[in-house]
């Protein structure tokens, strides 16, 4: 008897050791998934009116996005085009002047918007112009002050322009430049310490501009940058690499910020294909998170519109396959598929 006890006994701890087992496991299993939530939503809105492309140009007035230039797999274009955020609708502007082109460069000043650079299929283009938003005009300004080249980064401040890096047809850039609306001439800076490059990508949160990506010689770049908008200079962060889970490397890809926080998403990498993974970074901490990939199809060289609340991605190509669709991401919600 005392024997049939004691085997009850071991029994009934052994089934609480297993029952106390299986809780901690079934908790650590929905504390994983919680875990797991991707976060950010794509959600669909209206289709580019013109042709799909590849590598046009793009810059941010206000609550309206303007694009334009670019390539369709046959064709150079100058058409230019404004999508409104408040309503989700495209119109068709005056064509941009000169030669078609793409791979070109855009930023805005005083509620004007400035294009330049690019490639037209023989040559790389050095030609500057000023987009009138009221009057829906175009007028030239002085050429770039560096070599003519195509797949450059610019951005701007409240008063300046910023144009650098890029391929000129020989050789990748490194070098930047500064142009004075006031005075329409361009002024070479100094103080870039990263490498040279083409196809990289920048956002600028406050008064800081960061800039990475890129590729040279082949190879993908993984320093990133921070540049001061107010003291003009250069500092060096942490690598896009410095992680063993990070897979931020890429180029032809898209910027763009939301809040207090930055985005790259997109773009080529890896083994010469597109990508759509998206990574949000924080400056205060000087890391980065993977969100929610985009949800239409893998591409490179797509364009960007932002306002600071609001950020849209639209147009690239994927292999062979040039595109029109447009999303707009929402980095704090949760992803949902039926969007």
């Amino acid at each position: 008897m005392k024997f049939k006890l004691l085997n009850m006994t071991i029994k009934t701890i052994l089934y609480g050791l297993v029952l106390s087992l299986f809780t901690v496991t079934a908790i650590t299993s929905c504390s994983s998934d919680d875990d797991d939530d991707e976060w950010g939503n794509w959600v669909d809105r209206s289709v580019l009116d013109g042709i799909p492309r590849g590598n046009a140009v793009a810059f941010t007035i206000a609550n309206k996005g303007y694009m334009g230039t670019g390539y369709d797999g046959d064709d150079y274009l100058k058409d230019f085009w404004v999508y409104d955020i408040e309503g989700d609708y495209w119109r068709q502007l005056a064509d941009m002047p000169g030669i078609e082109r793409s791979s070109a460069v855009g930023f805005t000043l005083n509620g004007d918007g400035y294009v330049g650079l690019g490639y037209d299929g023989d040559n790389e283009l050095a030609d500057f112009y000023r987009y009138n938003v009221e009057s829906n005009t175009w007028d030239s300004i002085a050429p770039f002050g560096g070599t003519p080249r195509r797949g450059a980064t610019a951005f701007n401040s409240s008063s300046y322009g910023y144009v650098g890096t890029g391929y000129d047809g020989d050789n990748d850039k490194k070098d930047f430049w500064k142009y004075d609306p006031v005075n329409d001439e361009w002024i070479e800076l100094i103080g870039f310490g990263g490498n040279k490059r083409r196809d990289a990508t920048y956002f600028t949160i406050a008064d800081k501009v960061y800039f990475g990506t890129g590729e040279t010689n082949g190879q993908y770049l993984t320093d990133f940058w921070a540049f001061d908008l107010s003291s003009e200079k250069w500092m060096s962060l942490l690598d896009l690499d410095e992680e063993d889970d990070y897979s931020i490397v890429r180029s032809n890809a898209v910027g763009f910020t939301i809040g207090t926080y930055g985005y790259i998403a997109t773009g080529k990498g890896g083994i010469g294909g597109g990508m759509n993974s998206v990574w949000e970074y924080d400056p205060s901490r000087d890391e980065w998170e993977e969100k929610t990939a985009f949800e239409g199809v893998v591409r490179e060289g797509a364009i960007s519109f932002y306002n600071g609340a609001r950020a849209f991605l639209t147009t690239g190509k994927s292999g062979t396959l040039y595109l029109d669709d447009t999303a707009e991401f929402f980095p704090f919600q949760e992803e949902d598929e039926d969007d």
